[in-house]
């Protein structure tokens, strides 16, 4: 069974893989271990998680500009999510997705996003569409 999800038309390449989900927030700089690909604040639902080569899904994107390009830092070593699934996200942290060429969506039509996807579940993410298709 597959549920497909409307949102705003996102940034980046078509991407599929495994979710990662919390309903917090989002920082790439205060949040990650950008050298161990983990999720590094203690305070962070996802703590100790790993992120890379996941389809991450949390409530908003926080920071400044260090977000930025600390995302495209990462994709520079080979370690980073495949997409960020947002309730919303800022102008800064779309940015740094795209410098990175990471995809990322927001705004779901159906609701919180961290509510409509679980931790493991397989998600496909097509940000050109404004379409997320999570098989269950």
């Amino acid at each position: 069974m597959s549920i497909e999800l409307k949102c705003h038309v996102g940034i980046g390449p078509d991407v599929e893989g495994e979710a990662l989900v919390a309903a917090d927030n989002f920082s790439a700089r205060y949040d990650l271990d950008r050298i161990k690909g983990v999720f590094s604040r203690p305070q962070h639902k996802l703590y100790g998680e790993s992120y890379d080569g996941k389809i991450l899904v949390l409530n908003t994107s926080k920071g400044g500009v260090a977000s930025a390009w600390m995302l495209h830092e990462m994709k520079s070593r080979g370690i980073t999510p495949k997409a960020i699934l947002f309730n919303t996200a800022n102008t800064i942290l779309a940015q740094g997705a795209a410098l990175a060429d990471l995809a990322m969506c927001d705004r779901f039509e159906d609701g919180d996003v961290t509510g409509l996807i679980k931790t493991g579940e397989h998600v496909k993410v097509f940000p050109d569409k404004g379409l997320v298709i999570v098989e269950r």
